[in-house]
């Protein structure tokens, strides 16, 4: 199998190399073998050679063709077929075209390459290069470029290899031997042998029409121009066909030019036209120069260097040598900084349009790279503005429902919903007005802002939508905006939850934990916006008002419960006792209940912490041992540092059952698992209030369960409630 197929993979990942300096804009010249550092390169062809067992010389050769032929498909393929019309003019322009890409890509650090013609047809080629060790990379490239431009085979051999000092470092001096072999095409040998005798009195018939001078003219300038290119004599037949295509122009070249007899110009002249040209012998004596001074001006010492560029003739009859060159200025910016004008150019000099087109060039890479800058920051800008935006939805979900404000923001009407059946919970901190007559104002806010910072946790982790906080009251709500069968056993996990969190509260006054009311009850209400400053998401009905009645008749450190709660609740693992008829103001005769606590939760489920392996689950609510409070601190003092661990600690939501899956899963689950209660006893958790589903029921609300008791019609009675919300962050 050959190498260079052998080494397709190997190379391949030198090749994503290049394509991805290609694509960033910084693009490789013919015969640049440009890579991010030379290191890596030698180690990834010490690398190729170890696994296909061939010397290095033979991988960066087969590379060198590979990399031609990369080029070619990169658009330098129309470039590279108009350096010359044969091998030596095609090597002889290889470095004005590595200058004129300079032009745009400064930090190209490409080779140098000089030809010289021998006597038998052969070259010397001189290779010039600051990278050491990849000069049998241009056997590769230049026998590619031979074969596929000029149908040509070659053979090149090292034949001096040194190091030169140059005023940048030591650069490695390579020399090649170069011979050429014509190919004589496949089809042409074919037509040659099948059509001799057409071709002879083809012959015949051209060089009857043909002067024997001009025959002998065109015959002699195919010679020299065959020994130019190769050793190898042309056939009588290849200099017929060229005087056949002399309209084509492929024998242009090979007529004598015309000379004047003598220069009809002064030097002033020429040396204005040509300012930078120079002249010197074989001693490197400068003979003649173009516009100049006798003395280089003190001040012109700080400016920097000119640096020119251009060929050298050989001027046989004067035995000196011709330069004519220009100075090699890329940018404006350079122009300036010698002092110089576009004027001091020669007027036929590319150099001034180079300067030019270039200088264009830079400027619309200049508005290319701010417009890069400008995107990137725009999407910096975006990506900020996105989190803000984030921000200020989160802040807005939490005052109203997600719902509700995505139709508010849209400019929607938001309409009034009725919801048949939730359950409302009201809560407020018992001697809360003498605790205000007694601490300072700081010391009240701090402690509300420990309790509610609690509740609003049990909010996600028992999702119940917190309606308002009035002072020292709280209000929640399940079921709204969101209707779920489980309202009741959300909102009663909630309050206990509630009780176990207000004992880590201290109250400022007496040190002891503060004390809290709860009151629950379940009925329809009618929930909706009002207003357009500050909108708030409301309910209205008298399930409000009978909730709040629970709340304002209760006990402290109870939960206490209606008739209609109570009737969700019991046969949903809660034990719960009777209170009995009370009075209640503006309702008359009420019966009424007391929450204890939920026989099939751990209080780690109920307040949404992990899960401890020594947790029982039996212990009621009012049987939990008196916790560390948290301590107010005074008004000149910072929150402490153990509610700031507090609220690091992850929210686990607790699991309900509100879908006809997970009532099925959870069955299951029952059926495999025994919760003991304070009493030792086992009870099965096979009711329909057990925990242990996720989804939550996006239908309607389910009607009022059967049997349940349903307070009397009375009449409905406005509480007293204050204007002034106070929102405690």
């Amino acid at each position: 199998m050959p190498v260079h197929v052998v080494c397709t993979a190997v190379l391949r990942q030198e090749y994503c190399l290049l394509s991805c300096r290609l694509q960033a804009g910084v693009q490789d010249s013919f015969l640049t073998f440009e890579v991010y550092k030379d290191e890596i390169t030698m180690q990834l062809v010490d690398k190729a050679c170890k696994v296909l067992g061939v010397p290095a010389d033979i991988v960066l050769r087969e590379f060198g063709e590979y990399f031609f032929e990369f080029c070619k498909r990169s658009g330098y393929d129309h470039m590279l077929r108009t350096l010359g019309g044969n091998l030596y003019e095609f090597i002889e322009n290889l470095d004005a075209l590595h200058s004129y890409l300079s032009l745009s890509y400064q930090e190209m650090n490409a080779p140098s390459f000089r030809v010289e013609k021998n006597e038998d047809g052969s070259m010397h080629l001189h290779y010039y290069s600051d990278r050491r060790g990849l000069c049998h990379i241009v056997p590769g490239i230049i026998g590619a470029a031979a074969l596929d431009f000029f149908n040509i085979e070659i053979s090149m051999k090292i034949v001096n290899q040194t190091e030169e000092e140059e005023r940048t470092g030591k650069k490695e001096h390579i020399v090649f031997l170069v011979t050429q072999t014509p190919l004589f095409p496949c089809k042409e040998r074919k037509e040659f042998s099948s059509s001799s005798q057409c071709l002879v009195d083809s012959e015949k018939q051209i060089e009857n029409q043909l002067s024997k001078e001009d025959l002998e003219k065109v015959k002699n300038a195919n010679g020299d121009r065959g020994n130019s290119v190769c050793p190898v004599k042309k056939s009588h037949w290849k200099t017929l066909r060229g005087i056949i295509t002399l309209g084509r122009g492929k024998l242009l070249r090979g007529f004598d030019p015309v000379y004047p007899k003598s220069l009809w110009i002064d030097t002033k002249t020429f040396c204005n036209g040509l300012p930078f040209h120079m002249v010197f012998d074989k001693e490197l004596k400068v003979k003649q120069a173009g516009t100049r001074r006798e003395m280089m001006p003190e001040s012109w010492k700080e400016r920097p260097m000119l640096e020119l560029r251009g060929q050298m003739m050989w001027m046989e009859s004067l035995q000196c040598m011709l330069y004519l060159c220009s100075p090699l200025l890329r940018t404006l910016h350079e122009l300036e900084e010698r002092q110089m004008h576009i004027a001091d150019i020669a007027p036929h000099d590319v150099t001034r349009d180079l300067i030019l087109l270039n200088q264009q060039r830079l400027a619309e890479m200049e508005l290319s790279n701010q417009l890069e800058r400008k995107k990137e920051e725009l999407r910096i800008l975006s990506k900020h503005l996105e989190e803000e935006k984030k921000k200020t939805e989160a802040l807005l979900y939490a005052m109203l429902p997600q719902h509700v404000a995505n139709q508010l923001k849209e400019g929607k009407r938001v309409e009034a919903g009725e919801f048949k059946e939730c359950t409302i919970l009201f809560s407020d901190v018992v001697t809360f007005t003498n605790i205000c007559a007694q601490c300072e104002p700081i010391q009240i806010v701090l402690m509300l802002n420990s309790m509610y910072l609690r509740f609003d946790r049990l909010t996600t982790v028992h999702d119940v939508y917190k309606v308002e906080t009035i002072g020292d009251a709280y209000m929640v709500v399940g079921g709204v905006p969101v209707p779920v069968p489980t309202h009741a056993e959300r909102v009663a996990n909630f309050a206990l939850g509630m009780i176990m969190a207000a004992k880590g509260v201290q109250n400022p006054v007496s040190g002891n934990p503060i004390q809290i009311r709860v009151g629950i009850h379940t009925g329809p209400v009618l929930a909706g916006v009002v207003g357009e400053k500050m909108p708030r998401y409301c309910l209205f009905g008298d399930t409000v008002n009978i909730a709040s009645r629970m709340e304002s008749h209760g006990v402290p450190s109870k939960i206490h419960l209606s008739s209609s709660a109570y009737q969700c609740l019991k046969y949903k693992n809660f034990e719960i006792t009777e209170r009995g008829e009370i009075e209640v103001k503006g309702k008359g005769k009420m019966h009424t209940y007391f929450l204890i606590r939920n026989k099939s939760a751990t209080e780690n489920e109920i307040m949404g912490r992990p899960m401890k392996d020594l947790d029982s689950g039996n212990e009621s609510v009012q049987s939990f041992p008196e916790g560390k409070t948290e301590t107010i601190p005074s008004s000149h003092q910072p929150a402490t540092q153990t509610q700031q661990k507090k609220d690091q600690t992850p929210t686990i939501a607790m699991k309900y059952v509100d879908g006809p899956t997970d009532a099925q899963n959870s069955l299951k689950r029952r059926n495999q698992m025994k919760v003991g209660d304070s009493t030792g006893k086992t009870c099965d958790s096979k009711s329909d209030g057990s925990l242990h589903g996720n989804q939550h029921a996006d239908d309607g609300p389910r009607p009022p369960n059967q049997g349940r008791v349903k307070p009397a019609a009375e009449e409905p009675q406005n509480r007293n409630v204050r204007s002034n919300f106070c929102t405690l962050v």
